[in-house]
């Protein structure tokens, strides 16, 4: 925690001033070593979900030190309120908190040490997905706009978010939760966005897609029964191994034969094959686990009704049963087109021009975003933050590895971003 109130004694008073685009940039300035620095301390002390104690005590400390008042919901989560000094709309901003359970192995100065328990087993933590920097970026947001509270218009609604990635087994969290604790009703928010950091994209460029952006993520079981027999004498077996193999394969048709991919694309993985525990027998059940993106919802439905289908079907066809589970993890994220068209322009202001800010493609990853956008019009969008040593989109690591990395240098076009979004909302958002 030495860490942490180093970094406090940082922080200074309101100023007053008009935020001209002058003043701003001194702001913005002053902001970032700041913002690097806390990046580097969430980096180096990553949390899980619904675990995230201390990142929720410091995220709480540094905004109550900016003179916002918070307040802790969906177990670890922090909510901060910032009244402008004159009426306006409320925008919400948004930045997930927790890490993975992931070894880290880049080499970093601030790589993480750290350990947890996910679903009971002891794990290495790391922030393999840039969370870290969603904090740093938000927190570097949220003490500019204190500083110029005078001459804000609204209120800003500041949501760190905890177990974006999921929560453990059994528990409820993440965004879901944020909203079933009211992060969104009090005050009601007229508009909500969100940045995450992408390792791959050209470092300090801004993407983004009208629309339906992220896939939506179901998790899907099947459970094959057969019946068991010993590995001599499989005439007398019905093989649940076999027939998972042949819904595996099956499965795979949903979307090179059954759904046109050039209006939506769609994945069907199977990630997980369980059966048997021995070799010379046969098992009386397989358990086969997947997931499923999809980007509308009439494509989803269509999804869940075929692997059932399916999955069935062929079991049927072998003698054996299977029964089919569909859990819902997240929704598509949707960008409202005319909140980001409106919102353009403060993008462009914070990535340094038109030209580094760039429309980009939909996405099969998924994000617990998509469950602020009912609540309230969204906007969800990359910050590039690939490091130079790594020459193109290809040869930088992906998310979720051992060897992930960012370049934090840019981060400050985050904190702008954030602002800029606030200030001219309010230019023309309702009341």
């Amino acid at each position: 925690m030495k860490q942490l109130f180093s970094f406090l004694i940082l922080l200074s008073g309101s100023v007053t001033a008009q935020p001209t685009a002058a003043s701003l940039e001194q702001l913005f300035t002053a902001e970032t070593p700041k913002v690097i620095n806390w990046r580097r301390y969430f980096h180096e002390y990553p949390e899980l979900g619904n675990r995230e104690f201390n990142t929720c005590k410091t995220v709480e400390a540094a905004l109550k030190s900016f003179g916002i008042s918070t307040r802790i919901v969906a177990k670890t989560g922090v909510v901060g309120v910032l009244k402008g000094a004159k009426p306006g709309p409320v925008v919400a901003l948004r930045a997930d908190i927790d890490g993975l359970p992931v070894e880290e192995r880049n080499g970093l100065p601030f790589a993480s040490k750290a350990k947890g328990v996910y679903n009971g087993a002891s794990v290495p933590v790391m922030h393999a997905c840039g969370h870290d920097s969603h904090i740093a970026m938000l927190l570097g947001a949220a003490e500019v706009l204190s500083k110029i509270k005078n001459e804000l218009s609204g209120t800003v609604v500041f949501l760190f978010q905890p177990a974006e990635e999921g929560p453990p087994e059994k528990e409820e969290g993440g965004a879901p939760l944020m909203i079933k604790e009211g992060a969104m009703d009090n005050p009601k928010v007229d508009a909500v966005f969100g940045i995450h950091i992408e390792s791959k994209y050209d470092l300090g460029k801004i993407y983004y897609k009208p629309g339906s952006f992220m896939a939506s993520s179901d998790w899907f079981t099947i459970k094959v029964k057969g019946k068991q027999s010993h590995g001599a004498y499989p005439w007398n077996a019905i093989d649940p191994i076999v027939v998972s193999t042949e819904i595996v394969q099956a499965l795979q048709t949903i979307v090179s034969r059954n759904i046109d991919i050039t209006s939506s694309p769609v994945v069907v993985s199977v990630g997980k094959f369980q059966a048997g525990v021995r070799a010379n027998i046969i098992p009386e059940e397989a358990i086969l686990e997947g997931t499923i993106r999809t980007l509308d919802d009439q494509a989803q439905k269509y999804v869940h009704e075929k692997i059932k289908l399916i999955a069935t079907n062929i079991a049927a066809a072998n003698g054996a049963t299977a029964d089919v589970s569909i859990d819902t993890k997240t929704l598509v994220t949707y960008n409202h087109p005319e909140l980001v068209t409106r919102s353009i322009p403060s993008l462009q202001k914070a990535a340094g021009g038109t030209e580094n800010v760039q429309l980009t493609n939909w996405v099969t990853g998924a994000e617990d975003f998509s469950y602020y956008g009912t609540k309230a019009p969204a906007f969800f969008f990359y910050l590039g933050a690939r490091d130079p040593q790594f020459a193109n989109f290809e040869s930088a690591p992906d998310h979720h590895t051992p060897g992930f990395m960012i370049n934090d240098s840019k981060l400050d076009v985050g904190v702008k971003a954030f602002v800029h979004l606030v200030l001219d909302y309010a230019k023309t958002g309702k009341k």
